[in-house]
C-alpha cells in the first residue's frame, strides 16, 4: 500500500521517519502515554516500544534482504503490531500491569482499519493474522497446539514473516531476558522448518484432510482422511450491504437459500432485537436440508469465528462439504448499499459487526473464497 510504501525505511540510510508516521496515523499517536510492565518493558509507554521495534526491523539484514513488497507488508505488521494496547492494558490494585487479549482485539483492529484505508484483501490478512499471533514464538515450545497453529500462520501469512516480526518486537525492548527469548524464537523458526511451513502454506493430503486437521487436536496432518462427505453447502460470510443476495442469483441461483434476513422479515424480528428465534428457525431449516443431502446457500453475516462454527459445526455432523464465501466491499458502497435496502440496517449495528469481523480462513472449510463485490 502506498501509504504504508512511502513512510517505510528504504536504503541508503534506512531511517525510521518516525514524526511524519505519527502526524499520519491517530492510532499511532493513540499509543503514547499507554504504561507498560517494567519488567518486560523498561524503555517506556507503548510508542516508544513501537518506534524501538520498528527501528530494531529495520535494522535486520534479512528485513533488508527481502524484496520491497515483502519488506513494506512486514514494516506495517510491527507498525500495528500492539495497536490494541490501549484498549486492553489494566492496572490491577497491586499497580501490576496487563494487556491481556491485545494481540485478538489487535487482529479485529489491524483488518478494520486497512480495509477503510482499502488494503487488498490478501495483504491485509496476511498483517492481521502475524499481529493475532505475535507473542506466540516468546513462548511457543510450551503450547500443547503448537502445531495448528504455525499450520494456520502457514495458510495466511508466512512463519519466517512471524520470526522476524517476533525478533524486532523483542529487539525493540528493555528487559533482562532478551536472550532466552531470542533463542526460543530461534526454536519456533526450526520448528517451522520442521513441520514445512516456515516460508510456505503446509501441505495437506487433500482439502477434507486440512478440514479434519483442525477440527480434531492430535490429527495427524498427513493423514489422508476419507471423503465421505454427501452434500455440499455454501455459507456465505460479509456485513450487511456487500451484496450476499446478488451474488447468491448470480452463482447458486437454483439452490435453496437458508436466509436470515428472510426469516426476520417472516418473524418481524428487527436487526436490532433478539436474533436467537431467527437463528434457531434457520437451523431447522439447515437440517431439513441436510437430512435430505439437498445442497443450498447459508445467507447470514456470520462475520465471527464463532457464529459461522454453530453453521460449519452443524454442516460437518451431516457429512457435509463446506465452501465459505467471503463477502466485501469498501465501507462507502457498503453503506451506500446498504441505505438503499427496503429495511436499511442501523449504521450502529453495521458499526458493531465490522467492529467484530473475522475474515473465513482455510481452517474453517474445505473451501475459502474471499470475494470484492463492486
Amino acid at each position: 500500500m502506498q501509504v504504508f510504501e512511502d513512510l517505510c525505511p528504504a536504503p541508503p540510510h534506512w531511517q525510521v521517519p518516525w514524526p511524519e508516521i505519527r502526524e499520519t496515523f491517530d492510532w499511532v499517536r493513540n499509543l503514547a502515554g499507554v504504561p507498560q510492565d517494567a519488567i518486560h518493558h523498561a524503555e517506556g509507554d507503548v510508542e516508544i516500544h513501537t518506534r524501538m521495534a520498528c527501528e530494531a526491523l529495520a535494522a535486520l539484514p534479512e528485513w533488508r534482504a527481502r524484496p520491497v513488497a515483502e519488506r513494506v507488508r512486514l514494516f506495517t505488521t510491527v507498525l500495528m503490531h500492539d495497536i490494541a494496547k490501549p484498549f486492553c492494558t489494566q492496572i490491577d490494585e497491586g499497580g501490576r500491569i496487563t494487556a491481556h487479549g491485545h494481540s485478538r482485539r489487535g487482529d479485529l483492529m489491524v483488518r478494520r482499519i486497512l480495509w477503510e484505508l482499502g488494503a487488498p484483501i490478501a495483504w491485509r490478512e496476511h498483517v492481521a493474522a502475524l499481529v493475532r499471533h505475535h507473542q506466540v514464538p516468546f513462548w511457543a515450545l510450551e503450547r500443547p497446539d503448537l502445531q495448528q497453529i504455525a499450520f494456520r500462520v502457514s495458510l495466511l501469512a508466512r512463519n519466517d514473516d512471524l520470526v522476524l516480526l517476533a525478533t524486532a518486537d523483542i529487539l525493540g525492548r528493555i528487559c533482562g531476558d532478551t536472550a532466552e527469548v531470542l533463542e526460543n524464537i530461534g526454536l519456533y523458526g526450526e520448528y517451522c522448518a520442521e513441520q514445512q511451513c516456515l516460508d510456505r502454506p503446509r501441505e495437506f493430503p487433500s482439502d477434507h484432510a486440512r478440514f479434519w486437521y483442525f477440527r480434531k487436536p492430535g490429527r495427524d496432518p498427513g493423514y489422508a482422511a476419507y471423503d465421505d462427505t454427501r452434500v455440499t453447502v455454501t455459507v456465505l460470510s460479509g456485513l450487511p450491504g456487500v451484496g450476499k443476495d446478488h451474488w447468491i442469483s448470480a452463482n447458486r441461483p437454483d439452490l435453496p437459500v437458508v436466509s436470515l434476513d428472510r426469516l426476520r422479515a417472516e418473524m418481524g424480528v428487527p436487526p436490532t432485537g433478539d436474533q436467537r428465534p431467527v437463528a434457531a428457525a434457520a437451523h431447522e431449516l439447515a437440517r431439513e436440508h441436510l437430512r435430505a443431502a439437498r445442497p443450498f446457500v447459508w445467507n447470514a453475516t456470520n462475520v465471527s469465528r464463532m457464529l459461522r462454527e454453530q453453521c460449519t459445526g452443524l454442516i460437518a455432523d451431516y457429512k457435509g462439504r463446506i465452501e465459505l464465501v467471503s463477502l466485501e466491499a469498501a465501507p462507502a458502497v457498503l453503506r451506500s448499499r446498504n441505505r438503499g435496502r427496503t429495511a436499511p440496517v442501523p449504521d450502529a449495528v453495521i458499526d458493531r459487526l465490522a467492529g467484530r469481523w473475522e475474515l473465513p480462513d482455510p481452517t474453517e472449510a474445505h473451501q475459502v473464497e474471499w470475494v470484492t463485490t463492486g
